[in-house]
């Protein structure tokens, strides 16, 4: 995706009460609704009629903040997956987009979630690609720890399973044939026969598919990946439709920094849409951004490996008009959702869209449509047309 032929977007981080730690202290919501579906209906609606084009959900175990003796900040979450499967049914334009894990989670659930999730959400699904560095979460599902160095060789593997299980259904393999009692065309299924890398840890696994559930509505859903996750050759590997990643999440220790990221993240993956990542703290009901965040960070410190934003909703659009310049999108981490949230809806945005430089929000299409991504044909289907007919082939037809 390129800047210069697409305005760009805004992404919302909704996970939990807001990105720092003591953000609880500051919601204006019963301590229960953060695990039930009443918080994600309430915050993916309002990051929807603000005009956020993507809402992603955080996932992956938490570490609790202790504030004070025995306290903690953060008391659990809901499943990724399940919060945007949610979500799908009550919103109409933004994008959803979980986390999942790539390591500690079998490829083949979540290539058919997520393509669940995107026929309940109308081919709004998105894929956060993540990779457990976490020793207790391989003992949650008793599998042996997997070092950083076989990391991204994981997440590979599984973006590219899941992948393959999506296309593993041609478009037109649900017949419906009433006269004959056929549901399915079995010679529109294909096993994906897939093998992994031993290099990726332990012993490797193998998939042979087809996968359980149709084709998703965009064929294939658009993959996010942190930049630095996987390595050059493998961002830039596969074909113009099957690429490892379809966007890159750019981060840096401070806003100028940026830019740098930005530009390195182009160069590595020139074919993807670049997204940076800003955590924001801003002015509002009459404190200063400033002195929000002390208040904050008096109970629990804010640790992030984000640029971070602390001042005006003014400051706040020239900041992200001037990213935009160069990146396709910025995926923002509000402090508190329920503070911050209400600034941007009502000053950011609006001044965003006044300045030209937000893709409009779409009602009815895709998230490969606002990445400006076609829609790629099953590669079994297409390896099926053009392969010559042989006498062995004929034999097996």
């Amino acid at each position: 995706m390129s800047t210069a032929a697409a305005k760009g977007f805004l992404a919302l981080e909704l996970d939990g009460d807001g990105a720092h730690p003591a953000a609880w202290r500051k919601a204006r919501h019963a301590p229960a609704e953060l695990l039930d579906g009443t918080r994600v209906r309430a915050t993916v609606l309002a990051a929807e009629s603000a005009g956020f084009h993507v809402a992603t959900f955080a996932d992956g175990s938490l570490t609790p903040a202790s504030s004070e003796p025995g306290g903690r900040d953060i008391p659990g979450r809901l499943n990724a997956l399940q919060r945007a499967a949610f979500a799908g049914p009550v919103t109409g334009s933004i994008v959803l987009v979980p986390e999942v894990d790539t390591v500690y989670t079998e490829p083949f659930h979540i290539s058919t979630q997520l393509a669940s999730l995107d026929y309940v959400s109308g081919g709004r699904a998105g894929w956060l690609v993540a990779a457990s560095d976490n020793a207790a979460d391989a003992a949650a599902v008793g599998r042996s720890f997997v070092s950083a160095d076989g990391l991204a060789r994981e997440a590979a593997d599984s973006i590219e399973v899941s992948r393959r299980l999506w296309d593993s259904w041609e478009d037109d393999a649900v017949i419906r044939d009433v006269a004959t009692g056929r549901y399915l065309d079995v010679d529109k299924l294909h096993y994906v026969d897939f093998e992994s890398g031993v290099e990726s840890g332990g012993a490797g696994y193998s998939v042979k598919g087809p996968s359980i559930i149709p084709r998703p509505l965009q064929g294939q859903l658009p993959v996010l990946a942190p930049a630095g996750l996987l390595s050059t050759d493998q961002l830039s590997a596969g074909t113009a439709d099957a690429v490892t990643a379809d966007a890159v999440l750019v981060s840096a220790p401070t806003p100028e920094l940026l830019a740098g990221e930005i530009a390195e993240a182009r160069a590595a993956a020139p074919a993807a849409a670049i997204i940076a990542e800003l955590d924001v703290v801003l002015d509002a009901r009459g404190q200063s951004a400033a002195g929000r965040l002390a208040e904050l960070d008096a109970h629990t410190p804010w640790q992030s490996s984000r640029a971070r934003f602390v001042g005006t909703a003014a400051e706040l659009t020239g900041r992200l008009a001037s990213i935009l310049e160069t990146a396709d999108g910025v995926r923002l981490h509000p402090a508190v959702l329920d503070v911050d949230l209400e600034e941007l809806a009502q000053l950011v945005l609006p001044a965003l869209r006044r300045r030209g430089v937000l893709a409009p929000q779409q009602p009815g299409s895709t998230f490969r449509d606002l990445l400006g991504l076609q829609r790629p044909a099953s590669r079994y289907a297409a390896a099926t047309a053009t392969a010559p007919l042989t006498a062995s082939s004929a034999a097996e037809n």
